[in-house]
């Protein structure tokens, strides 16, 4: 896989990891700890996202 679509990959999946919260912050029944959870799982796509561009 070349970093191009390496880097595309990364940011559909940051992407969708951002919709999720999105949806889940509008329903009052959805639990903190997953939406944490899905917050630091983006985070951390930014982060490799941010890294892998800065080579």
């Amino acid at each position: 896989m070349s970093l191009g679509s390496h880097l595309q990959e990364l940011q559909k999946k940051h992407q969708h990891l951002s919709e999720a919260v999105e949806e889940a912050q509008r329903h009052p029944g959805t639990d903190d700890l997953a939406i944490s959870e899905m917050k630091k799982q983006k985070l951390k796509l930014k982060e490799e996202i941010t890294r892998l561009s800065q080579n």
